[in-house]
């Protein structure tokens, strides 16, 4: 089994468990250039709110996408589009991504923005 793999598997159990929380929840993806993340409503299958180092205002503030620093930033623009939709209660989905570095900078910006999980 490669990386990805066990990453996906990590994730499809830890989803299930979200699932049962009947919460919106934050969903992280992390590559090598960037970091992504959305609110998304299950009950719905929509997404709430969405932020990523691709955004312009973001790549022109940042530079580079895949680092701490980054991932702070759309932690914060996360948590704020998500309050303002109405959003303060969420779960955390890491996507089989262990709670370190880029993942956990990002969570715990969400956290300083306002959103509580």
């Amino acid at each position: 089994m490669d990386k990805n793999t066990a990453r996906l598997r990590r994730s499809r159990k830890a989803r299930i468990r979200i699932a049962l929380q009947a919460k919106p929840r934050l969903c992280v993806f992390r590559s090598g250039r960037h970091i992504y993340a959305q609110v998304i409503d299950d009950a719905q299958g929509k997404v709430i709110a969405q932020a990523s180092s691709l955004e312009p205002e973001i790549r022109a503030q940042m530079g580079l996408g895949a680092n701490v620093a980054a991932a702070a930033v759309i932690g914060q623009r996360v948590a704020e589009k998500a309050l303002a939709a109405g959003v303060k209660y969420v779960a955390f989905d890491r996507s089989g991504y262990r709670y370190h570095g880029r993942v956990q900078a990002l969570a715990d910006a969400a956290r300083e923005g306002g959103l509580s999980f």
